[in-house]
């Protein structure tokens, strides 16, 4: 397993990502963390490295109802015959405040699970 040097703590987690400017299929959300994620599409996606995209995440959680809407610009890329995945960077954007919520959630779910294997 490679050891990756982040600023952020990331976390594996999965919920429904639209992105209409780039896909009419929804993205699956791979992994998060405050300052940008990881989609992958069902299909190639042709993506301007230059661009903001405005995305909206469902969090199949009930803590998390409402979607919420992001900023993102694209960081990487990488296509397959049938697949992309994409890195984003978070922008301020009107679903920060619920983005940083849904990390803080997500911070403690993991702190709880990690106190529960000592227990």
């Amino acid at each position: 397993m490679k050891n990756e040097h982040r600023k952020e703590e990331r976390f594996t987690d999965t919920g429904r990502v639209d992105a209409h400017e780039l896909c009419v299929l929804p993205g699956v959300l791979d992994d998060i963390s405050a300052s940008g994620c990881r989609v992958h599409f069902p299909v190639p996606v042709k993506v301007d490295m230059e661009n903001d995209y405005s995305i909206k995440m469902k969090i199949p959680r009930k803590e998390f109802l409402l979607p919420f809407s992001l900023l993102c610009r694209p960081r990487w890329i990488t296509n397959s015959e049938n697949r992309s995945n994409i890195g984003f960077s978070f922008l301020c954007s009107p679903g920060t405040p619920l983005l940083l919520r849904y990390i803080d959630f997500l911070k403690a779910a993991s702190k709880k699970e990690a106190d529960s294997l000592f227990d």
